[in-house]
């Protein structure tokens, strides 16, 4: 009730503001206004390697997507609102049967679910852009990490300005989070292992459950630590004004959790050899340190890496690096010391895998060699890319055991020229010693089908 209280005196504030009286203006907004969504089905099948040689096989297949209505703007005010929806096609009649059906595609216990997603309003004036309410943000340590059926979306406010040569402003506050499907494959909950409540909080979710909270809006803190917070303020700035180079810094307040400041610099450069190759290069830190009650601990992390990228025409090869500081013989009973927490999504990382993102558990040191190449100069629209991380994993990570991962893995997109705006997807992922334990390693061979049309 509070919410649509609160929508309501917004939304009556920006139209006085705006001066919008006229019955006319009123109807031209939503008579001019703009519909558009996309229907998805996502099949996903994963073979375990169990630990002791147990094998466990998991599949599912769902079907949903989105449907979004933004109005017209009328003296730079304008509305949204988007609602999303996944609905099993294939499963076992026994929803909540973590054995055999995979738990990525749907809600909590395997549960079909619709979701009010985005439901806000935006103002813009000159270069400023106001929006305030339910939201899609992708900023590099929050975001959607659309990677299933439903994305993480967000409640807060978000305001851009533009007025600066080259650069960009954002300054946000960010209230609550509803964790998308993806985030169910981290599927612990506050009496799991410590190990696996590390391995959600630096892949991009919940500290405490992971499993059960899909499909709604929750306070940040109680999302992320299990403690009611003012929820997470923002700051960036980015400049591009300098031939070939990017510059973005930003700085994330969670109250009563952590401070973190993410850095990056992206530069290219004309090949002294030849101009058949051209270079690029970038750098990336990210520092976090505990604030306020510290409801996650003494956090005091350290992450930079560094990529190198060489494009010949339609190839791409990617060449990256990452280390991150190490937790002593004390701080290895949580892990959480030295590790780089996200827990809203957003995932900047040179060195992530598609699933793997062990690069941010304290001690690890990552590499990732990646290719990629754009078949369109040959007649077809088709994009695809391979590549291999190892991840390099410290005694003291919180996993009590020194061990190597990898993951390799590849990934293709086709859009058919015989029906407009539909997108194919088939990715395959294959970790190897995810997990480690005394009585053996934790891996996989997973398949993804993925059908988007877009309208």
């Amino acid at each position: 009730m509070k919410k649509h209280i609160a929508m309501s005196v917004l939304t009556f504030g920006l139209l006085s503001v705006a001066n919008v009286t006229a019955a006319e203006d009123l109807s031209s907004m939503f008579s001019q206004g703009k519909a558009s969504g996309q229907i998805r089905t996502f099949w996903v099948d994963r073979e375990y390697q169990g630990s002791a040689g147990k094998t466990t096989h998991r599949d599912a297949w769902a079907a949903g997507g989105f449907l979004k209505f933004e109005t017209a703007e009328v003296e730079g005010l304008s509305f949204g609102t988007a609602f999303y929806t996944s609905n099993a096609l294939d499963i076992s009649s026994k929803r909540d049967d973590y054995e055999n059906n995979d738990m990525t595609l749907l809600g909590p216990d395997n549960e079909d679910y619709s979701l009010l997603g985005e439901l806000y309003g935006q103002y813009k004036i000159g270069n400023t852009t106001f929006k305030a309410g339910r939201q899609k943000i992708d900023t590099p340590m929050a975001g959607t990490d659309d990677a299933r059926m439903v994305p993480n979306l967000f409640e807060g406010y978000l305001l851009i300005n533009k007025d600066l040569p080259d650069t960009t402003l954002i300054a946000g506050h960010l209230t609550k989070f509803a964790q998308g499907t993806f985030g169910r494959v981290y599927n612990h909950t506050e009496i799991s292992s410590n190990a696996a409540k590390l391995l959600s909080v630096t892949s991009g979710y919940s500290y405490v459950d992971s499993l059960n909270q899909a499909g709604s809006f929750v306070n940040m803190g109680d999302y992320a630590v299990g403690e009611t917070t003012a929820g997470v303020s923002v700051v960036s700035a980015t400049y591009a004004g300098i031939k070939n180079l990017k510059v973005e810094l930003w700085d994330y307040y969670a109250h009563d959790i952590l401070n973190a400041v993410y850095g990056e610099m992206n530069y290219s450069w004309n090949c002294l050899i030849t101009d058949f190759i051209k270079p690029s290069a970038g750098v990336q830190v990210i520092k976090e340190d505990a604030v306020g009650d510290k409801y996650a601990g003494d956090i005091e992390s350290l992450y930079v890496a560094g990529k190198i990228n060489f494009a010949v025409e339609n190839f791409n090869l990617t060449l990256a690096y990452s280390e991150i500081g190490k937790n002593n013989a004390d701080e290895a009973v949580t892990g959480l010391a030295n590790a780089i927490l996200t827990p809203w999504g957003g995932m900047p990382a040179y060195t992530q895998g598609m699933v793997t993102r062990h690069m941010f558990i304290a001690g690890t040191k990552a590499s990732k060699v990646a290719g990629s190449y754009n078949f369109k100069d040959r007649g077809a629209n088709l994009q695809t890319s391979l590549y291999y991380t190892s991840f390099e994993m410290d005694e003291n990570s919180g996993y009590g055991i020194e061990r190597t991962a990898t993951e390799a893995g590849f990934d293709a997109i086709y859009s058919p020229e015989m029906v407009k705006n539909l997108q194919l997807r088939v990715r395959g992922n294959f970790p190897r010693s995810y997990a480690q334990t005394t009585a053996g390693d934790t891996g996989w061979s997973e398949y993804r089908f993925i059908a988007n049309y877009n309208f």
